[in-house]
């Protein structure tokens, strides 16, 4: 989970150059992609099958990685009939080699796993993607940097002068310079050598580096299922700025404008996966084994397990409801963006809705 998330830090500036190039191979007007969307997600919405005699609107959803437990809740409504239910016949695919963000604006698929800090590439051109986050996966940004138990590097000051594997993601680097300066750090002390850790806790063990940027729910869980003790903080905890939303569910913009009603019925049945998986850890983390068609977590079902009932947790926390995306953390962040130009436009209110949710 936590390698297929930030390989997409690291590709910030790729995924900005592409939407550039699709932008310049594009018709003028709406553009060549938005007309591709629209004809294909509207084909999407019309395409039906028959299920128990009754009629089911397909609808493709595109992963950001392999199965994971932030993926639980997709799983869970798939297999107890939720989306049925509802009419839909939900199809979860893997994505493609430019991404999920890039299909779901194609309109390829109406609905897709992203990410805030990811998205600001997407959005920050003169030919932004054609997608709009519509529910938090997650409502609190679960990530931080772990390292080797007693190397002082539990505070961000701590990363002075020790080794950091790096995707060399503006977006990432700058962070840290943040956390690591506001704590009395000096980052510019901070060595970085490129990150291509597979297994963190072995990696922390074998001194192969000293601090990693990992998602607690499946890296820092990781480490306690192999035994490795390790210290580890979280970005929120440093900056509130840093409390932004990882993951997101994404919608093709056209769908949303031509079927509304589709997408509401989708996020309800989504909704109640998620919130099964809250009160039903072990089943449901049983169902998302179950529903891998790509055999990523054979051998992992413990550690898939142990991550659930941490992450179950987090689906809400402190929310209202499962999907609800805060406005003031929303723009902070997307300030805190334009204020250290790592973005060449202010995002502040763009990119999200609350619209589509149910109570």
């Amino acid at each position: 989970m936590k390698k297929d998330y930030l390989k997409k830090l690291a590709a910030l500036s790729v995924a900005a150059a592409m939407v550039f190039s699709m932008a310049a191979c594009g018709n003028t007007g709406t553009g060549n992609n938005a007309g591709n969307a629209s004809e294909s997600s509207s084909a999407a919405a019309e395409n039906t099958s028959k299920k128990d005699n009754k009629k089911l609107t397909k609808i493709t959803f595109c992963l950001d990685g392999t199965p994971n437990t932030n993926h639980t809740g997709l799983y869970v409504a798939q297999q107890l009939g939720y989306y049925e239910q509802e009419g839909l016949d939900v199809q979860i695919v893997q994505p493609p080699e430019d991404g999920a963000a890039l299909m779901c604006s194609a309109g390829q698929a109406q609905f897709a796993i992203a990410a805030q800090d990811t998205m600001a590439a997407s959005l920050d051109s003169d030919a932004p993607l054609n997608i709009t986050a519509v529910a938090a996966v997650l409502q609190h940004n679960t990530s931080g940097i772990m390292s080797r138990k007693g190397d002082g590097i539990d505070t961000p000051a701590g990363m002075t002068g020790k080794t950091y594997s790096t995707w060399e993601s503006p977006i990432e680097l700058a962070t840290l310079e943040t956390v690591v300066n506001e704590d009395g750090g000096d980052f510019s002390k901070v060595k970085l050598i490129p990150n291509d850790i597979t297994d963190e806790p072995a990696a922390l063990a074998a001194h192969q580096t000293d601090a990693i940027w990992v998602f607690y729910g499946w890296g820092g869980i990781n480490a306690k299922q192999e035994n490795t003790d390790c210290d580890f903080f979280f970005f929120k905890d440093i900056n509130p700025v840093f409390d932004y939303y990882t993951p997101v569910i994404i919608a093709n913009n056209t769908f949303l404008q031509e079927h509304p009603d589709i997408a509401k019925k989708f996020l309800e049945a989504t909704q109640k996966g998620y919130e099964y998986a809250i009160q039903n850890p072990v089943d449901a983390a049983n169902m998302l084994l179950a529903g891998d068609n790509t055999g990523s977590l054979k051998g992992s079902e413990e550690l898939v397990q142990a991550s659930q009932q941490y992450i179950s947790d987090q689906y809400i926390a402190d929310a209202a409801k499962w999907g609800f995306i805060d406005a003031d953390r929303w723009n902070a962040f997307y300030s805190w963006l334009a204020e250290n130009n790592l973005t060449s436009t202010d995002l502040t209110g763009k990119g999200f809705t609350n619209d589509y949710l149910g109570n």
